[in-house]
């Protein structure tokens, strides 16, 4: 008889499965099955953070370099980021819960023939030959009216992003993809896509699943009447097993207790987007404090930073760092649930290692 799962199980099996031996970039990309993306850089964007510890030798920038190249779109899932393009093709033709009116229809396709005769365009092309205007935006900031317009037709399937020019999303047209109206697609469509987020983030407490399934209403809001019986189709057939009161669950053919999930004697500085700190249930209940995003907290209430890292020592996140890159010169400003450090030179060497490949990941000079 196998012998219980336990919570330092959950915990090793979570940290194993993510952090992969580092491998190629459209390997990478196509084990985590999405990316998410942030626009902060601070030291550097979130997707690159994620990747530096996945892709051997990845530098930061990578991803956008070489993006023209890659079999992956930028697109809304969950969240907005990188997919495999087959993945990312699960979710359209996409209808868009907001609907457009004749005459912001009329504008799209005006754009799309104005796109189409280019083959690609940069946001600038577009406002100088349409002088939209400017709109407020969802922030209360005004911006141009055609990036509006050309991230709504984004969204909407009617472009995809070919490259970007200093960070700002270049459009060519999207091939156009039949309507599925088939009930069973549908299902099939909503089963793969509760699989990938699974795979992305497992081991999953039965509420963490519940909030990612209902969080596919970005991605596929065309189906979101299918999202419940997507949610107990996932829960009858993935592998699962009660902890501590709490269920939890995980991609078919994985051993959360199998001794073969070994730990490296490592530090890690984590994303705050990366998959295994994403789940802030998750990390409660792996770690036993609350971690936040600051960026968007008033400086004077943050108690991390504006944009802390997690800091993940073996199998434990044990505290956070605050990296600043001034002059070529790396900066790492440390906290400590604990109140202090681990005292052992193990500790010690490790984060002096992790400051060493973050610092040739951001080009610091020293």
């Amino acid at each position: 008889m196998p012998r219980p799962l336990t919570l330092d199980d959950l915990r090793r099996h979570a940290v194993a499965r993510s952090l992969f031996t580092p491998t190629t970039l459209p390997r990478a990309i196509e084990r985590l099955g999405f990316v998410q993306a942030d626009p902060i850089r601070a030291p550097a964007r979130a997707q690159d953070l994620t990747l530096r510890h996945r892709v051997k030798g990845y530098l930061a920038g990578d991803l956008e370099r070489r993006y023209p190249r890659l079999d992956v779109e930028e697109d809304f899932f969950v969240n907005y980021g990188f997919l495999p393009r087959p993945l990312a093709g699960l979710m359209h033709p996409r209808t868009a819960r907001t609907a457009w009116p004749p005459e912001r229809w009329r504008q799209a396709e005006e754009v799309l023939a104005f796109v189409r005769e280019r083959g690609c365009v940069h946001p600038r092309e577009v406002d100088a030959a349409f002088a939209h205007g400017k709109t407020r935006n969802w922030f209360g900031g005004s911006s141009n009216a055609s990036t509006q317009l050309l991230d709504g037709m984004h969204y909407r399937g009617l472009l995809r992003v070919a490259r970007r020019e200093g960070g700002t999303r270049c459009y060519a047209p999207r091939e156009a993809t039949p309507p599925v109206d088939d009930p069973a697609e549908v299902a099939a469509r909503l089963d793969a896509l509760v699989d990938l987020l699974v795979a992305k983030y497992a081991p999953l407490p039965a509420a963490s699943l519940g909030q990612l399934t209902a969080m596919l209403r970005g991605g596929a809001p065309q189906w979101e009447a299918g999202r419940a019986a997507a949610l107990a189709r996932a829960k009858a057939r993935l592998p699962h097993a009660r902890v501590d009161g709490v269920d939890w669950y995980w991609p078919e053919g994985e051993d959360p207790g199998s001794r073969r999930h070994r730990v490296p004697e490592r530090v890690h500085l984590l994303a705050p987007f990366d998959p295994v700190v994403w789940d802030r249930r998750r990390f409660e209940l792996f770690w036993g404090w609350a971690y936040r995003f600051e960026a968007y907290t008033p400086a004077p209430r943050r108690q991390l930073g504006y944009y802390a890292l997690p800091l993940l020592w073996r199998h434990e996140v044990i505290g956070w760092a605050n990296a600043t890159l001034q002059g070529g010169q790396l900066t790492l400003a440390t906290g400590y649930v604990a109140g202090r450090a681990p005292r052992d030179a193990a500790f010690r060497q490790a984060l002096d290692e992790e400051r060493g490949r973050l610092g040739e990941f951001l080009g610091a000079t020293a």
